[in-house]
């Protein structure tokens, strides 16, 4: 299998350091883990500053991500690296939740549309963690259409998160009618210990794939509350032509494990390496997705 795979990592998310003391939270420990995550093999960055995913206002600064990512850029001028944005919805207009997004985008980096609203936080516990808030992520149509439209106009690339079905027919639906635009790459969330969207299982990844393969848009698949090296779905996705997620904003195996995002990384090179597969650089990565080089 001769292939260039994308690999991304998602150094935090909302992980704490009581929960895995490895995690990067400051601006300049987010450099340090990018940069090395880059050297390794890695091409996309996806990283959360420490405002709370659900806040009051909506706002998330540009800031912090730009102290993050200078030194990025300064050691890997190709690197893709995209925010998260806001999640609290309620009564908070898209231009708000999306502004961050938007200024970062027309610096030259990927853009992150959610085509739909969920709810994220139930565990398989039954309890859901003060975090996750009660009620659900909101993103309306014409809320992903806003976001699509935009990251056109600024002729930056989209991350599309798939947190359910109805995400990717609604993201299929606009990409038909031209509205979802170039450089796009798919993200297929599974949901392990999370009580939302699709398990980690081959006959999940099948379902997804009869929606997406017709349209031809690149997809990678992660696992949020789990783990998708372990669950075999990381495999599974390199084989049928896909590319793959990890890092500590995703990672949970339920033990209490506490890995770096280098080994995880390190995971899923071992994957690449069993099937005969290659990390893409991120140079590649950007070929592959059709996204020109910066400057």
């Amino acid at each position: 299998m001769d292939t260039a795979v994308i690999l991304e990592v998602a150094l935090n998310g909302t992980t704490t350091r009581e929960r895995n003391p490895r995690v990067p939270r400051t601006p300049a420990e987010v450099a340090d883990q990018a940069v090395d995550v880059l050297d390794a093999g890695a091409a996309i960055v996806h990283h959360h500053n420490d405002e709370p995913m659900f806040t009051v206002d909506g706002v998330h600064a540009v800031e912090p991500y730009l102290a993050a990512w200078d030194p990025v850029l300064a050691a890997h001028p190709d690197a893709l690296l995209y925010p998260t944005m806001a999640a609290g919805a309620r009564d908070i207009p898209v231009t708000r939740r999306w502004a961050h997004v938007e200024e970062l985008g027309r610096r030259g980096h990927m853009t992150l549309v959610d085509p739909g609203s969920v709810n994220v936080g139930l565990l398989d516990d039954g309890t859901c963690p003060d975090a996750a808030a009660p009620e659900p992520y909101q993103n309306s149509f014409a809320d992903t259409e806003y976001m699509f439209a935009r990251t056109a106009e600024l002729g930056a690339a989209p991350s599309i998160s798939i947190f359910e079905p109805g995400f990717l027919r609604t993201t299929l639906t606009l990409h038909r009618h031209g509205r979802v635009p170039p450089g796009a790459i798919v993200k297929l969330y599974f949901a392990d210990r999370l009580q939302f969207g699709l398990p980690p299982t081959p006959a999940a990844l099948e379902a997804y794939l009869e929606l997406l393969e017709p349209s031809g848009l690149p997809w990678s698949v992660a696992v949020l509350g789990g783990d998708v090296v372990a669950s075999r779905l990381a495999e599974l996705a390199v084989r049928r032509g896909g590319h793959l997620r990890v890092g500590l904003e995703d990672f949970d195996d339920g033990r209490g494990t506490a890995p770096s995002n280098r080994e995880l990384l390190d995971g899923a090179l071992r994957v690449l390496d069993r099937v005969g597969a290659t990390p893409a650089s991120p140079a590649a990565a950007r070929d592959i997705l059709g996204i020109r080089p910066r400057g």
